[in-house]
């Protein structure tokens, strides 16, 4: 028998999945406890449309992370910082500070999660950002750490 599972069955089959079962264990036990449902042409095309939904809201993700991240590539960010002598920073530049510095530079939407930095900035100078965005697009953008002149 035919099923459409709707919940992840260990070793069986994972939610949304078309799977051929023995017509006794879809009867007994995947259809009664709510696991799977039996599949009939209508599911079976709701599971089609489902999937290349997806597959269009990930290509849509993708292009628009790439098309982000060349904008942000395109030129050096420079963020201003109060600093102590020696060109250290008072605090830090951390992925949330740097999240904020961008999308109000740059006038898109950055996420904090998407900025990964292996320790925080506390130093002027110029830095390789290493960028995560959605859809699996990675990529690094250069951000220059200037010190604020104190007045």
């Amino acid at each position: 028998m035919k099923v459409v599972f709707l919940k992840d069955v260990a070793g069986v089959g994972k939610a949304g999945e078309l799977k051929e079962v023995k017509d006794g264990y879809a009867r007994n036990y995947l259809i009664p406890r709510g696991l799977a449902i039996p599949a009939t042409e209508g599911e079976i095309k709701r599971i089609e449309n489902e999937k290349t939904t997806k597959i269009r809201k990930e290509d849509l993700t993708k292009k628009k992370s790439e098309e982000m991240l060349k904008a942000l590539q395109r030129q050096v960010h420079k963020v201003y910082v109060k600093v102590g002598g020696g060109g250290k920073l008072f605090g830090a530049l951390t992925s949330v500070s740097l999240s904020e510095v961008l999308s109000k530079n740059t006038s898109l939407e950055i996420d904090k999660k998407w900025i990964h930095l292996e320790k925080p900035i506390k130093e002027v100078g110029l830095y390789d950002v290493e960028m995560h965005l959605p859809g699996g697009v990675k990529g690094t953008i250069k951000i220059e750490v200037l010190g604020e002149e104190k007045g």
